[in-house]
């Protein structure tokens, strides 16, 4: 499928499908989207609480943005950080230059830990920094198998409207069993039919403010 580099309103860049007119994140803003919806409401739930061990899935590792403001959020901070990010169709070589995340979020310095992140081979756990560990998985959504691996997962597929099938209570039952007692899902979805399959497989989900450009999301807690 034919993908395109685009620039989002707050100055990052961000991957665009013309033939479902799709994009990998928010047109008003990548990186404003992956800070409000998986680091404030997500993230920050656990560094409020100090927690010092944290495993994270991200459903759509795609072009790594989520996992590297992940790693920049926690660079001074005394947590240890396993990430694990399943995706079925990895960006190329060439979109991955295309990307200015390190120049948008002013982190030059650790450029090539970014690049790092690209560049580790598939299925194999590398550490990234001391603190920081990762773990990228070749795979569709509907083959995870995890059990209570998880305290945190990033839930950033496709939208409903393309890929409905990553939206049900089968696959939201993937993601309560990956969880670990108490753990969290966060998801920029807001639609009443994702709220009620993953209240339906036992999630209790909270409705929050929603990035820029949406009037809500969706937190889920395994409870």
């Amino acid at each position: 499928m034919k993908r395109e580099i685009f620039l989002t309103s707050d100055g990052s860049t961000s991957i665009h499908l013309p033939d479902w007119d799709e994009q990998y994140h928010s047109k008003h803003g990548a990186i404003q989207e992956a800070k409000h919806v998986f680091i404030k409401a997500g993230l920050h739930k656990y560094l409020e609480n100090n927690v010092h061990q944290l495993s994270i899935l991200e459903i759509g590792f795609g072009t790594g943005l989520n996992a590297f403001i992940t790693y920049l959020e926690t660079k001074n901070k005394t947590i240890s950080i396993s990430y694990v990010g399943a995706e079925a169709y990895p960006i190329s070589e060439d979109e991955l230059k295309s990307l200015n995340y390190v120049s948008e979020l002013n982190a030059t310095a650790y450029e090539d830990d970014f690049k790092l992140m690209h560049s580790i081979p598939w299925e194999e756990n590398h550490k990234i920094s001391d603190s920081f560990s990762l773990l990228k998985r070749k795979q569709f959504f509907e083959d995870i198998e995890d059990n209570a691996s998880f305290d945190l997962i990033y839930f950033d597929a496709f939208g409903a409207k393309n890929q409905p099938e990553l939206w049900t209570e089968s696959i939201f039952k993937k993601m309560y069993t990956a969880l670990n007692q108490g753990g969290v899902l966060t998801t920029y979805s807001a639609k009443g039919s994702v709220r009620r399959a993953m209240q339906a497989v036992g999630f209790t989900v909270e409705r929050l403010e929603g990035p820029p450009g949406k009037r809500e999301m969706l937190r889920a807690i395994k409870e």
